[in-house]
């Protein structure tokens, strides 16, 4: 089977010769600019030189949104979000972001020393994706999302990433995806063995301050 084309990314680099990497996914409709400006917000003392990919997942017609197209990683069906899930169009991409976590593996970064995160889609890629990775892990950071396809992960997870980090950020007030679809991901998370190291601000479907913060404390630990 052929590799998927790889995407087009914006990439920030915090020194030279990076010796970690942090592959970011964006949200329905956004791009991979939506979160570059970031990371000189992150404190990252003491990390080696990272390098940051914010890919641009490929543009789709999205049917809740009357088959308009934008930039997506699978379909939204409807706004109950467990019901009619898009599993091909999320297996789809998967296999890019699989593409892209090797292209850095070839760029001399090792998978332990890759953090994996969303947001909102890209959450939920990030999830999909990681626990079923085929090497470890140095984390995950799932913000403003959910776990996808539920039932299918207790049989499709990979032990490499069973112990891998993962914070998980939601906000309170969050219109689009509420925070008991989040909190109901974290604790099937929970239940299956996962360390999940879980975060609500008083926010809507956004990152705050105080989040950005946090992301820079995790990040701190798992790439030191």
């Amino acid at each position: 089977m052929t590799s998927p084309a790889l995407l087009d990314c914006i990439e920030r680099e915090t020194g030279p010769n990076p010796q970690r990497a942090v592959l970011w996914l964006h949200g329905l409709g956004a791009d991979g600019h939506d979160f570059a400006p970031i990371v000189p917000e992150l404190d990252l003392s003491g990390v080696p030189a990272t390098r940051f990919v914010f890919p641009h997942a490929p543009v789709q017609p999205i049917t809740i949104n009357g088959g308009m197209a934008m930039r997506a990683w699978y379909d939204i069906v409807g706004t109950n979000l467990s019901r009619r899930e898009d599993e091909a169009g999320i297996r789809a991409s998967e296999a890019m972001v699989c593409a892209l976590l090797e292209r850095e593996h070839a760029r001399g970064i090792e998978s332990r020393h890759i953090v994996l995160a969303g947001f909102s889609q890209g959450c939920a890629m990030t999830l999909h994706t990681g626990l079923r990775y085929g090497l470890p892990l140095a984390g995950m950071m799932a913000l403003s999302g959910y776990l996808p396809l539920v039932d299918a992960l207790a049989a499709q997870r990979h032990a490499h990433n069973h112990a891998t980090p993962i914070f998980m950020a939601h906000g309170t007030q969050d219109p689009m995806i509420s925070i008991d679809r989040a909190q109901a991901s974290c604790t099937t998370l929970q239940q299956l063995g996962y360390e999940v190291d879980w975060h609500a601000y008083p926010m809507g479907h956004a990152v705050c301050p105080q989040e950005i913060e946090d992301i820079g404390t995790f990040l701190r630990k798992v790439l030191a």
